[in-house]
């Protein structure tokens, strides 16, 4: 759909009230596609759910993204997928957290909101397509199959969080922010020039349904307190916790560790177990993860070919790209990291790139880590 000489299309654009999104949705129109624009009322109680600049889920939100479609000059409609929300993504952050893991609500909201219960819902109305204000793009190929690539300018490059999207969706995905190479700087002029007022309105930030950011307190007042021991790799005892889901793999501030380190250096996390509610700490090599294995994985386009293949990973949704083998076996993904990679956490996504284009995504379940070097022999 990057094509100068598509089809008019009905458009769904999606407007959170920020930015980007108006922006999008007026490129959108201005391109001559029939453009409707849509608020998604994400939160049971709007209120709650932002701060500031966090989250993008408020009753001013919505106002905003009304705003922003009269200057354009659409049609606007408020759409209550509240429930949805809580159901697929709420509750599952919730969960994933409680068994250990550390997920992305991001990417579960494109998959379950965004690409699915708004787009199934845009499709039953005879909608073409939905816009997001994503930085991303979807190429067309000439034997007609279509492309997820990363955005133009790399620096606001979001094609990590549309990895999860397949082949359909990215039939009716449209995202006009990601073809040129264009600064968030540009986009707020451009903003302006278009008159939409939201110009100058800050990025949101964080978790959307966490309006102060604290992921720790959230998960504490639904989970509840659950006092366990941090011990150490040999497994002795160094301190307590109120609940091992408020710790993530890599994490190193807040372990109120009632001792240092023999070595004087820094310790991490380095294992969550919600069976016993232990968290496990360690020296920072002990954090190098040489290999994984993900779970459903989810491809953009054509599946990878069969066998291992060289590709470049992205971990999280600001990380850098790294060189792995991948391949394939019993609907898992096995990959093996060219150089150790830290800070790799169960839950999380690993998506896999082929040059710019994006494979696909899926879940990490299981790490291996590098051995940890034999401590240095004692003089005598």
């Amino acid at each position: 759909m990057t094509d100068a000489a598509a089809p008019r299309l009905r458009v769904l654009a999606a407007m959170s009230g920020g930015v980007d999104s108006a922006v999008a949705a007026a490129r959108a129109a201005e391109a001559g596609h029939d453009v409707t624009g849509v608020h998604l009322a994400l939160s049971e109680n709007p209120k709650s759910f932002r701060t500031g600049a966090r989250g993008c889920c408020t009753i001013e939100d919505s106002h905003d993204a009304r705003r922003a479609a009269d200057v354009i000059g659409i049609p606007f409609y408020v759409w209550d997928l509240a429930e949805r929300f809580r159901e697929d993504v709420v509750e599952d952050f919730i969960a994933e957290y409680e068994a250990g893991r550390t997920p992305n609500p991001c990417l579960r909201c494109n998959e379950k909101i965004k690409f699915a219960a708004l787009l199934d819902k845009a499709l039953a109305l005879g909608f073409d397509a939905v816009c997001t204000g994503h930085y991303a793009k979807v190429i067309l190929r000439e034997d007609g199959a279509r492309e997820l690539h990363r955005a133009a300018d790399m620096a606001k490059d979001q094609s990590y969080v549309l990895g999860v999207l397949d082949d359909r969706q990215l039939a009716h995905a449209m995202f006009p922010l990601g073809d040129t190479p264009t600064t968030k700087a540009e986009i707020r002029e451009e903003a302006a020039r278009r008159g939409l007022f939201v110009a100058k309105k800050p990025d949101s930030h964080d978790i959307c349904f966490i309006a102060d950011g604290d992921t720790q307190g959230f998960l504490a007042k639904r989970l509840g307190t659950a006092e366990g021991a941090i011990v150490d790799e040999s497994g002795e005892v160094l301190g307590s916790h109120d609940g091992a889901y408020g710790f993530t793999i890599g994490q190193r501030k807040g372990l109120r560790l009632g001792r240092p380190a023999a070595d004087g250096k820094p310790r991490y996390v380095l294992d969550i177990s919600p069976v016993n509610n232990t968290v496990t700490v360690g020296p920072a090599d002990s954090l190098d993860v040489t290999a994984l294995t993900a779970i459903r994985p989810r491809w953009c386009g054509r599946p990878p070919a069969s066998g291992p293949a060289v590709y470049t990973a992205q971990l999280r949704a600001h990380g850098g790209e790294t060189e792995v083998s991948a391949e394939v076996v019993d609907d898992s993904l096995h990959v093996a990291f060219a150089e150790p990679v830290r800070g790799v956490a169960p839950g999380q996504a690993i998506v896999l790139y082929d040059g710019t284009r994006v494979v696909g995504s899926a879940t990490i379940a299981t790490t291996v880590r590098r051995p940890a070097a034999a401590p240095a022999p004692q003089a005598g």
